[in-house]
């Protein structure tokens, strides 16, 4: 990676990962408590793993760079005088935790001035750190770092897609244009949370289409796969903000056509 211009907050942010996979590694596939902190007939679970993760986080950003502001899953928003704001999602696809799936991610983005500067996704089960810097992407695993690039997909019958759940994120209408690219593209999988974008950036996955994210689930994920190459917007094409609905390729050819689909009336 080129020279860190954020005063040692990339190097940090290596820390961070490295601090929150020391608190949730220990829980994973292990019986432990879960928390619907859903309530009534909806479903959004929590474990410790996550809440213990986020405490750890934010803890080591307060002692560090005390002036940055905070966003997290958990424990929500502080403020800061800096211009940047870490955002974090301590385990991105709790659902695939508490299932015993490898599938989830620690998610920690460093903003300035609201936009992603650097986004970090880190697997630490797996041992797997996908890292998003200045318009490179890149992977760090025991083989030592290797450069990210997405992968040339001409059109979307030639395309991977995946979401997370075609059913449980997807309003009715929603859904049916989802399923409208799907059966346009060659392969659909399913549960991918974060580590879909993952492999887009890794060129195995083509085109990832979601909706109802939010800031936490994103921020981090954008930096890699625009520096391995590919395309994150809205349905709309539109930036992305806040999270909401999200169309993500290494192509711009698959991403145009996906938009087309998404949008006809």
């Amino acid at each position: 990676m080129a020279d860190d211009p954020f005063d040692g907050r990339t190097a940090f942010a290596h820390g961070l990962a490295d601090a929150a996979g020391a608190v949730i590694v220990p829980f994973f596939r292990r019986r432990i408590e879960v928390t619907n902190k859903a309530g009534g007939d909806l479903y959004d679970p929590v474990t410790e793993a996550d809440r213990g993760a986020e405490r750890a986080l934010r803890a080591l950003i307060e002692k560090h760079y005390p002036d940055d502001a905070i966003l997290g899953e958990e424990y929500g928003a502080k403020a800061g005088h800096s211009g940047f704001r870490w955002v974090l999602d301590p385990i991105d696809g709790t659902r695939a935790f508490i299932a015993g799936q490898p599938l989830w991610g620690t998610l920690i983005s460093l903003e300035q001035d609201g936009v992603p500067v650097m986004g970090v996704l880190d697997q630490p089960f797996l041992r797997e750190r996908f890292v998003g810097f200045q318009r490179t992407a890149e992977l760090r695993n025991a083989e030592g770092v290797t450069l990210l690039n997405v992968r040339a997909c001409a059109a979307l019958a030639e395309a991977v897609i995946s979401t997370t759940h075609p059913i449980l994120h997807f309003k009715d209408e929603e859904r049916a244009q989802y399923f409208r690219v799907e059966k346009a593209a060659r392969l659909s999988r399913y549960g991918g949370d974060c580590y879909a974008y993952a492999l887009i950036a890794m060129g195995f996955v083509d085109l990832v289409i979601e909706t109802e994210l939010k800031r936490w689930d994103v921020s981090a994920l954008v930096p890699i796969v625009e520096g391995a190459g590919g395309i994150v917007t809205n349905w709309q094409g539109g930036k992305i903000t806040d999270g909401g609905s999200i169309v993500a390729a290494g192509d711009v050819r698959v991403h145009a056509e996906a938009l087309k689909i998404l949008n006809a009336r």
